[in-house]
């Protein structure tokens, strides 16, 4: 058994699995500004009130694990994206605490209202501009980051995080559909398609932008071995938005989200499929990074017994919080 193969995909099962949960509740303060009524507010708080700290979960996770199993990627990562990582710890703390705090205020509770816009906004950003600085490659010399503190900075990597904020906004949206009814279900319908059109449009952006700024990508992309491998990909999104399109208009209660959640795993697949096989950008393969083989069975011991206990215990939060949530009940903490 390869452990290092073993480790990357339990890495990117955990980072797929926080971008849709974590996504969603991100996506709800995004459209926040959008439904200005205070009481619209708190259901739609409500909606993830039981499980958004939970979902937070995976994304510890995935740093815990980069650090076990690679270290050189989580120091050489942390030492490029050192500012983009901290803004957006920086606004998910906000989010957290604004979240907790909105509930309870009354006075003040349209000052949280803007903390939580800005704290989830400002979170999918960030992660956005780290994915995108993160693609475009790391400057490494003898194995230590070369680069300067704002080497982050392109205009890929704004875009992306754009991109990133358009994908959490239409989870979010697609999530308060399935949870809500009536009047605030009926106008977030109207916003599903606006929202695909505009996340299928960085989709296009990012997907043209990456090969004509790396020309491995693009030696890859169009190689014999996986040009045909990756062309059913512009198709498959092109349906899952006709689906979604079809979906908005027929109302349908859960099958937007699971069409964002089509979009997600479309975008991810195609991200690791460029990535692949290496750890950091053109520079450093999976193999090249991975911590000794004794560490990484050592650590998989112990992830063969955390990893269930975490999927069972947010199973277990959705389903005991399943079905709609309505004006007057309360999740707050």
């Amino acid at each position: 058994m390869d452990f290092t193969v073993v480790w990357a995909a339990i890495i990117a099962l955990g980072l797929l699995l926080y971008v849709v949960l974590d996504g969603f509740d991100l996506g709800i303060g995004i459209v926040f500004p959008l439904f200005p009524d205070e009481r619209e507010r708190d259901l739609m708080m409500n909606t993830v009130a039981p499980v958004w700290d939970g979902n937070e979960t995976w994304l510890v996770l995935g740093g815990a694990a980069l650090f076990g199993a690679f270290p050189i990627v989580y120091a050489t990562v942390l030492s490029a994206l050192y500012l983009p990582l901290v803004a957006m710890l920086a606004c998910l703390i906000l989010r957290g605490v604004s979240f907790e705090i909105r509930g309870k205020a009354s006075r003040t509770k349209h000052l949280w209202d803007l903390a939580f816009i800005g704290g989830s906004t400002g979170a999918a950003f960030f992660q956005g501009v780290s994915l995108g600085a993160f693609v475009q490659g790391i400057p490494l010399a003898n194995g230590e980051f070369a680069g300067d503190a704002f080497g982050w900075l392109t205009p890929f990597a704004l875009l992306t995080g754009l991109g990133v904020v358009a994908t959490y906004a239409l989870l979010g949206c697609c999530w308060l559909v399935a949870k809500t009814e009536g009047d605030i279900q009926r106008r977030l319908h109207r916003l599903v398609w606006p929202l695909t059109l505009v996340l299928v449009a960085f989709i296009a952006a990012v997907s043209i932008w990456t090969p004509l700024q790396e020309p491995g990508v693009a030696a890859r992309w169009f190689s014999a071995q996986w040009f045909y491998r990756m062309l059913p990909a512009p198709f498959l999104v092109a349906l899952c938005a006709y689906f979604m399109r079809r979906a908005a208009r027929e109302r349908h209660h859960t099958r937007p989200f699971l069409l964002a959640m089509g979009f997600v795993v479309l975008g991810y697949a195609g991200l690791l499929a460029t990535l692949w096989p290496y750890a950091i950008p053109s520079s450093v393969t999976l193999w090249e990074a991975a911590a000794p083989e004794r560490t990484l069975t050592f650590t998989l011991t112990g992830a063969v017994v955390i990893l269930p206990i975490i999927l069972a215990y947010t199973m277990l939060g959705y389903w005991v919080f399943r079905g709609k949530v309505r004006h007057g009940e309360h999740h707050y903490h």
